[in-house]
């Protein structure tokens, strides 16, 4: 009986959880604390503190089947999805792991039993490498397990020795093949044909036995572990009697309903391989918080959606179709993963509006790269064409690959690179201090923030820059002063730097601005007098200005929180600013805001304003932060004490910035603007205390003074303007018929003006006043009285020429309206086009227009001739 990959998934976790291991669940796809990890890419990540002995579990022995992504970073397979038989962008991890409990011994024998008792795998079809020294595996694998010498390989390389980095845990592996038979071409590991599909690894046991020190010395673990891993999609393979991954049943009905959904009948296109591949990965990304944006995770997520869409393309499908395989996806796989049941609606929401804003730019960035792949001369395509693509049109530079690649070409990658480094140069702006002093001046030291509580204080001098260069005293001008104390603010995590005053003995100053400069903060001060290292000052922040930044900043906070509630909790902070004036936040979101959303958001924030919850700080341990459910922002980098701050029971964040004593103080937060800044990335502007208030006063004179101005009252000004715009509109409309009605008189007029040229009739005419758009119906008009016979028209108004021309259909033999138009054009700055029947043009030279239009005859004629 063939095993179903939902099975086998499910059998091996009883299998281990029979044998004392704790079932752990599938962790996100984005490590929450491991800033080296694009994605999680391995079952070992959630336990890598565990393996390093810096957290402690109830369990010593624990079994995963964890998610992961291998598409972009260091480990990144994207390229070769659908050109190989294994390789995927999203994969499922069947792991079991030792925390210093057992070893070997007892590893190699859950996996020997596990594949030939529990599976039933013939033990003959399976052969092992070891790492060449670890003479230990050999004994076990050949006198306990009874595998033949001949079938246990030594491999000398790295292949067969993992470890963590360049120093802390490591030890040799042992990996486990299957044979698929002679039939199939390839060598054993080790061999020369190694690379050919006959013998495929199916899990690797990596036996974590030593601790390298930095001189390359490795010491025994004191507790050795065990960490294992068998990709899911190949043992299906090998138990549903099929050679690639994308044959087993999973894969099966997930290309079944990609084939559906875009029109083929060729399921064995590789372009249905990508798509069905590409849909997990996506849809678990979205699940686990990433939205598609213009960086980071958002990008590979971007770029992976893209490249579906485009073998979509490739298949002849012009509709939006990719979201409509998350149904399937979730008919496969949301029992074993219930959230992704949970969130469909959101990931196929997410992932239609991508394709959608998409759409074009594939059409678009294809038919010009099609275009130049027609004329290209050799076989590589120009990193200048790849980039310009991709600047100007949006359109990735792995889809130029990939298309490249299809036709038996290669981009210019450093070609690429080089216009892309180019770009980056011209777009870089001078630093906020007017120079770099970071890279010209070493700053060393450490700066105590003493302001949460205080505006007054004082410090010691540490150092000091003065025109680019440090010194030992520094006199009148602009200085960097730096402090080993001081209640200053230094700009970070989006709250701008403080401003205010600074005194010694000997000088005084005004302190600009305050910056961080690695731990130490740098004072930006227009210095009067003499100030030297060693030298002890009274520091005074604007307190004013802090207070506008702390209501600015608390306020900011509640918003996050407003946002998550009312839009999801996909929306994740993506960049902020907090200064005196407003507040600036940007965050993930896949859809324009409506207004009446607006309005929730801004009544929630107002609604925790009035509630006046006291703020709390509280100093954690990062990893009890987060137990406490306070917001961490992904790739930011936390020291281990955190200080977390808390408003209610609704706003609960990492955050080292000034803030409110109680959300009262705020007074009234008020949203100013809200807008697309990139694709994915939403920006909002509001303001809070008086600056709110004033704003609110300013829009109710507004509302008056316009009530004012419709004679209305406020309570009916929206249908007072309402009742104004649609009169206006049925002016407009009477208007437009009156211009048309005078426009067609004044073409009867115009026909007693016919001349006659080689006996053709001939009409030209200046219309000054006659409104441009008027210009075709009139020129309708005129062939009609006339029958037969060509017309040139033309106004001048405000400096600007417009000009149309006329040939009946009789006498386009002879002449064409586009020669005539652009003969007067020529004369009057301008050019112009259209059929031969007719022909309109535009031109800046009103001045030229009599004479222009007084040579037509002449040029009807010579065309005549």
């Amino acid at each position: 009986m063939t095993r179903s990959t939902a099975d086998i998934r499910r059998t091996f976790i009883e299998y281990f959880s029979k044998h004392g291991h704790q079932a752990v669940a599938s962790s996100s796809l984005v490590p929450s604390d491991d800033p080296t990890l694009l994605f999680t890419n391995a079952g070992m990540n959630q336990f890598k503190d565990v393996f390093l002995g810096a957290e402690k579990r109830a369990y010593t022995r624990a079994v995963s089947s964890q998610r992961c992504v291998r598409a972009g970073g260091k480990h990144n397979d994207l390229e070769n999805v659908g050109y190989t038989a294994r390789h995927h962008t999203f994969f499922e991890m069947l792991g079991n792991f030792s925390f210093g409990d057992y070893f070997k011994e007892q590893a190699i024998a859950f996996a020997w039993n596990f594949l030939t008792k529990e599976l039933g795998l013939d033990a003959s079809k399976l052969l092992v490498t070891i790492y060449h020294e670890d003479d230990e595996a050999f004994d076990i694998w050949h006198t306990q397990i009874g595998l033949p010498a001949d079938k246990i390989i030594r491999i000398a390389t790295s292949d067969n020795f993992w470890s963590m980095g360049d120093t802390g845990p490591c030890g040799p592996c042992s990996e486990i093949f299957y044979d698929h038979g002679e039939h199939i071409w390839g060598g054993p590991p080790g061999s020369p044909e190694e690379d050919g599909d006959r013998f495929i690894e199916i899990w690797n046991l990596v036996f974590m036995q030593f601790n390298r020190q930095p001189d390359g010395s490795m010491d025994n673990l004191p507790k050795p572990s065990i960490d294992t891993g068998m990709g899911l999609e190949r043992i299906s393979a090998i138990l549903q009697n099929v050679h690639s991954n994308y044959e087993i049943d999973l894969f099966e009905r997930l290309i079944q309903s990609a084939a559906k959904i875009v029109g083929t009948e060729e399921l064995s296109n590789k372009s249905l391989r990508v798509i069905a591949d590409h849909i997990r990965s996506c849809a678990f990304l979205v699940c686990d918080g990433v939205i598609p944006s213009n960086e980071g995770r958002g990008y590979v997520l971007r770029r992976i959606i893209r490249r579906a869409v485009r073998h979509g393309y490739q298949l002849g499908c012009q509709n939006i179709f990719f979201y409509k395989l998350v149904a399937q996806l979730v008919c496969e796989m949301g029992e074993a993963y219930p959230e992704l049941s949970a969130q469909q609606a959101l990931i196929e929401k997410v992932l239609k509006v991508e394709e959608e804003q998409f759409a074009n730019t594939l059409s678009r960035g294809m038919s010009i790269l099609n275009q130049a792949l027609e004329t290209l001369e050799g076989e590589q395509v120009p990193g200048e064409l790849a980039f310009k693509l991709y600047d100007t049109y949006g359109f990735p530079v792995d889809l130029t690959n990939d298309v490249a690649r299809e036709k038996g070409l290669t981009v210019d990658e450093a070609g690429f690179e080089q216009a892309m480094q180019k770009q980056k140069e011209m777009a870089q702006s001078a630093s906020k201090f007017g120079a770099d002093y970071s890279k010209v001046v070493k700053v060393e030291g450490e700066t105590e923030f003493t302001g949460y509580d205080d505006v007054t204080g004082s410090g010691k001098v540490i150092q000091l820059i003065q025109n680019e260069q440090a010194v030992d005293t520094a006199t009148d001008g602009n200085v960097l002063v730096f402090l080993d104390a001081s209640v200053f603010y230094a700009e970070s995590g989006g709250q701008i730097g403080d401003s205010g005053s600074i005194e010694s003995a000997t000088a005084e100053g005004k302190v600009l601005d305050t910056q961080k400069m690695g731990k130490a903060f740098a004072h930006q001060v227009q210095l009067k007098g003499r100030l030297k290292i060693g030298d002890v000052v009274n520091l005074k922040v604007d307190s004013a200005r802090r207070q506008a930044i702390k209501l600015n900043h608390s306020a900011t906070h509640l918003l996050h929180a407003a946002l998550r509630e009312i839009l999801g909790e996909h929306v994740t902070q993506k960049g902020s600013l907090v200064d005196e004036e407003k507040l600036r936040f940007d965050f993930s979101h896949f859809e324009s805001i409506s207004a009446k959303q607006l309005l929730e958001i801004e009544d929630r924030v107002n609604q925790e304003i009035r509630l006046n919850h006291p703020l709390t700080t509280t100093m954690m341990q990062l990893d009890e932060a987060k137990q406490a459910g306070a917001m961490a922002l992904f790739g930011e980098k936390y020291d281990d004490d955190v200080r977390v701050v808390k408003m209610g029971s609704f706003s609960t964040e990492l955050c080292g910035g000034t803030h409110v004593s109680r959300t009262g103080d705020i007074g009234l937060f008020k949203i100013l603007s809200e807008g697309g800044i990139s694709s994915g990335v939403r920006r909002m502007e509001a303001v809070t205390g008086d600056i709110a208030l004033k704003h609110a006063q300013d829009d109710a004179q507004m509302l008056l003074a316009l009530a004012g101005l419709v004679k209305s009252d406020r309570a009916s000004l929206q249908q007072k303007i309402e009742q104004s715009l649609s009169h206006a509109k049925q002016l407009e409309k009477e208007l437009a018929q009156f211009k048309q009605k005078s426009a067609g008189e004044k073409s009867k007029d115009l026909v007693s003006n016919v001349i006659e040229v080689q006996g053709v009739k001939l009409l030209v005419a200046r219309l000054d006043g006659v409104e441009p758009k008027a210009l075709r119906s009139m020129m309708d008009d005129l062939k009609n009285q006339l029958q037969s016979g060509v017309i040139a028209l033309g106004l001048a108004n405000d400096g600007k020429v417009n000009l149309i021309t006329g040939v009946t259909k009789d006498l386009l033999g002879k002449i064409k309206a586009g020669d005539i138009v652009n003969h007067i054009a020529s004369q009057v700055g301008g050019k112009g086009g259209g059929r031969p029947d007719m022909a309109q043009a535009g031109g800046t030279q009103a001045e030229n227009l009599d004479t222009a239009l007084a040579s037509v005859r002449e040029f009807v004629d010579k065309q005549l001739g």
